[in-house]
């Protein structure tokens, strides 16, 4: 049996960019052909595209992690590697995404609309673009930057014209599948109705959508009798049709208390698309009341005589009958001029320009703070990229990294806040010792492919060096006490 999933949370993965290649050309007779590595393909992003074939999230449900390739490694010849390919996730018109910490991220409304939940990682530099007058023929090349790792969720709202509401077994679902061709379960028992069902309506020449929305109970909005998850496809809900049990023999319901019941559910339910597509509050969104069942004649009585009352609120009141059919053409043609009307009503829309926000390459901001235990920590987009972008197992490629975080700064703020050669040092995910380096703009001196000289002078006393004039001082201590 088809199932339908409105709620799922995805496990999103962006794909890495690919390392940067480290090669010199060789030909014969030419010995000195210069860096000729290519660059590194960039990762595949995950971008959610609303398809209107999908009518549920069910794909999710049995598959939450989505995963798009990573880009290839470059080569030599200066051969880059080869992109990633955007994964394009289809998800049903009218998704809602939000981070895990429940904060709106896009509105996925209408054929074609795109939203990239995961940016993919730039690839690294291969030598050849690393090259300078410095470095003529670097022997290191970057690594590849992983791509975006979020949880996503997905919550599908139901995108309809005319949405009915209504106490269980008020015959929502038997009027939906009279005016449509929808096929809805039902049955003579509460909450026969546990997924919105979608039908489409034609008046004359015109057509609209209704949505059958699960039954609703005193609490909804608090969450009682899974009412979140039944509001939740009113929000975008042009319409709504309070349709109204007359025959119900429950001590204590009728027609008018009815009403006011779900009126307070409304009222107390926040929607979270506050400002979205114009629609309002569901509070300000246009009513109509369906009294049902009149073929039984005690609840046409009851129905004639709720009438007075409820017209006085100003609401189209309709009288019909599922089973025999009476009242149905007024319903639908009322329900259209009403739809029309709202329709008329809302300003037009401008389409929606694509925004584009191009990341700062210039960006030298950056944070030294003291962690309180004598080092230091750094924080900032540029100085963090660059450590995950390094190959510590390379001098050359770790000297590269001081001369760029001296270019930028840092090793002048870490003297400014009293660092001492020595001090931990902690970027990104990598804590090193600090050691002043070259200041930026000193030619290095060439020294073999995949070293720098700079590591390998010091004045510092090493960790090893210590441990073993410890075990000589030890050593001797014996000797003189034997």
């Amino acid at each position: 049996m088809p199932r339908f999933v409105d709620r799922v949370v995805i496990h999103a993965r962006a794909g890495s960019g690919g390392n940067g290649c480290a090669s010199v050309h060789r030909e014969k007779f030419k010995p000195l052909g210069g860096p000729d590595g290519g660059n590194g393909g960039r990762g595949g992003s995950i971008v959610l595209v609303v398809d209107p074939q999908v009518h549920t999230l069910l794909d999710f449900h049995f598959h939450p992690h989505v995963v798009a390739p990573s880009g290839k490694q470059g080569a030599g010849s200066n051969r880059d590697g080869a992109a990633g390919a955007d994964l394009e996730v289809k998800v049903p018109d009218g998704t809602v995404v939000l981070d895990d910490q429940g904060r709106l991220l896009a509105d996925l409304v209408g054929a074609g609309t795109r939203f990239e939940a995961a940016v993919g990682g730039r690839g690294g530099l291969g030598n050849a673009a690393l090259a300078s007058r410095a470095r003529k023929a670097p022997g290191f090349a970057l690594l590849g930057e992983k791509g975006d790792e979020r949880d996503l969720i997905l919550e599908l709202k139901t995108v309809a014209d005319v949405g009915l509401v209504g106490f269980p077994s008020a015959g929502k679902s038997s009027l939906v599948s009279t005016i449509s061709a929808a096929k809805p379960k039902i049955a003579d028992y509460p909450f026969t109705t546990l997924v919105p069902n979608l039908g489409v309506v034609s008046a004359g020449e015109n057509t609209f959508t209704v949505a059958d929305v699960p039954g609703l109970i005193p609490g909804a909005s608090e969450g009682r009798g899974l009412g979140l998850d039944f509001l939740r496809h009113l929000e975008r809900c042009a319409v709504l049709v309070h349709v109204i049990d007359c025959a119900t023999m429950e001590p204590g319901r009728d027609p008018v208390s009815d009403i006011d019941a779900l009126e307070a559910e409304l009222a107390a339910y926040q929607p979270s698309l506050q400002g979205d597509s114009a629609l309002g509050d569901l509070a300000d969104r246009p009513r109509a009341v369906v009294l049902n069942k009149i073929d039984i004649p005690d609840a046409k009585e009851l129905a004639e005589f709720v009438r007075p009352d409820i017209e006085e609120r100003g609401w189209p009141v309709f009288e019909i009958s599922t089973v025999s059919r009476e009242g149905l053409r007024p319903l639908i043609f009322g329900l259209w001029d009403m739809v029309a009307a709202y329709r008329a009503a809302q300003p037009v829309l401008a389409p929606r320009r694509p925004v584009i926000r191009p990341i700062p390459v210039d960006e030298t901001s950056f944070t030294v703070e003291s962690d309180g235990q004598g080092g230091f920590v750094v924080r900032g987009t540029r100085p963090e990229r660059w450590i995950a972008q390094t190959n510590f197992d390379n001098d050359e490629a770790v000297g590269y990294l001081a001369d760029r975080l001296a270019r930028l700064g840092v090793e002048d703020e870490l003297l400014k806040l009293g660092a001492q050669p020595g001090c931990e040092v902690t970027i990104g995910d990598m804590t090193f010792d600090w050691e002043p380096q070259t200041p930026a703009g000193v030619d290095v001196t060439p020294t073999g492919r995949g070293t720098d000289v700079r590591l390998e002078r010091t004045d510092r006393v090493g960790a090893a060096e210590r441990k073993a004039a410890r075990r000589e001082r030890r050593q001797s201590d014996d000797d003189v006490d034997r």
